[in-house]
């Protein structure tokens, strides 16, 4: 038989296309209705057990292996963004103010052809493949709602292991991968602040309480926080992104808002993270005699990497594509994934896939979630390729 890229490289042209009219026709969320159906347009006549979600527009697509085995399940999120496209490709986004900036698209369209080359090679695998097909993974929580409604048991049985990738507009070549074994991605957390006093004129504060002086030493402060309070080699990260208090010059105002972004790398620095930040927040605002309202809300976890999951992912993709197609990551990425919430029930490996357009430099080209990102179409025979090996390989290693 044919290896599986050559394979993967034959049916290319489908792949595209199936990522062109998602990329159209962007949505965002949960509720993903014409991606759903595009996606089971694609699987129709394949051997699997598909189900649908019943609180979001998810796809599970179990296939059953001619042999006995256990399970493997494979992941790719098929949501969009809240943006304006600006790339000016062939296949732009029809749907004002929606995009497929993040290259999940890419992700949905390679795991459908994962899932047709898996297929042709049904007699030869060794258990079961669960195909996960996620909605809402920009924000939405859709993991963990997919786990709730029974992905990780559609088999019958949990999988041993967990894959999914994850293209990158720049930052390395197209076609190279990288990850690196534990923390591979920051858990996301958010504090709402809102610091109250009382209002009145600005040309006597002493008749106020003025609430805009102890919200800015707080900003300060929290700066201050995660660099005396945390180990340099387990950081956190503490980023205000949006502030407001007051309507003109002349008047005090009764409170100021703010909101914060908390990047962390395990669940010990996290947890410190929120208790040290909230009793912080309101001690200050104690000291001037005010009240805070502070709510730490919690987004995704860790995004942690099984080593041993993480050696196998490198292995097939150095045996598949070449030595110089994986570069071990020094230090994990601060942004933040919801396969973390697989990985937290499952061992596996989240890895990322360069897919910068030619003839750039994949340094300086705009990023994932950028208006202008473009995710160069030649990968995705690489990425359908890398979905296929590591279920055919690690089902292979676990009935040796």
């Amino acid at each position: 038989m044919p290896r599986i890229h050559d394979d993967a490289v034959a049916i290319a042209g489908e792949i595209s296309q199936l990522r062109h009219a998602i990329h159209r026709d962007p949505e965002i969320g949960l509720d993903l209705p014409r991606t759903q159906a595009k996606v089971l347009e694609a699987l129709d006549g394949l051997p699997l057990e598909i189900t649908t979600g019943r609180g979001l527009s998810s796809v599970t697509a179990v296939l059953r292996g001619g042999r006995p085995g256990h399970t493997v399940l494979l992941r790719g999120d098929m949501d969009a963004l809240p943006v304006a496209e600006r790339t000016g490709v062939p296949y732009s986004s029809q749907v004002d103010g929606v995009m497929h900036a993040c290259g999940h698209d890419l992700h949905t369209a390679m795991l459908a052809g994962a899932a047709r080359l898996l297929c042709a090679r049904r007699a030869e695998l060794a258990g079961n493949v669960t195909f996960m097909f996620q909605p809402g993974e920009e924000g939405w929580h859709g993991a963990r709602q997919m786990i709730q409604e029974g992905v990780l048991d559609a088999s019958g049985e949990r999988p041993v292991a967990a894959y999914a990738l994850h293209v990158i507009s720049g930052a390395h070549p197209a076609g190279v991968y990288w990850g690196r074994p534990g923390p591979m991605l920051a858990a996301a957390d958010t504090l709402e602040v809102t610091i109250r006093g009382w209002g009145g004129h600005a040309s006597a504060p002493s008749h106020a309480a003025d609430p805009i002086p102890a919200t800015c030493e707080i900003v300060t402060a929290l700066q201050t926080l995660v660099t005396r309070r945390f180990d340099v080699f387990d950081p956190v990260v503490i980023t205000v992104g949006s502030l407001h208090a007051g309507t003109t010059s002349n008047v005090i105002p009764d409170d100021a808002r703010f909101t914060a972004t908390v990047r962390s790398f395990s669940a010990a620095a996290r947890t410190s993270a929120r208790d040290s930040s909230l009793r912080l927040i309101r001690e200050i605002a104690a000291a001037h005699g005010l009240t805070a309202d502070a709510e730490w809300v919690e987004g995704y976890p860790v995004t942690v990497n099984d080593p041993a999951e993480l050696a196998f992912a490198e292995q097939a993709i150095i045996e598949s594509f070449g030595e110089q197609h994986f570069v071990r990551a020094a230090n994990p990425d601060t942004g933040a994934e919801d396969f973390s919430y697989v990985l937290a029930e499952v061992p596996g490996a989240f890895v990322m896939l360069g897919a910068s357009p030619p003839g750039v430099d994949a340094a300086t080209v705009p990023s994932n979630h950028s208006p202008e990102a473009i995710f160069d179409d030649a990968v995705l025979a690489d990425g359908t390729t890398l979905y296929a090996e590591l279920a055919l390989r690690r089902l292979a290693a676990a009935a040796s």
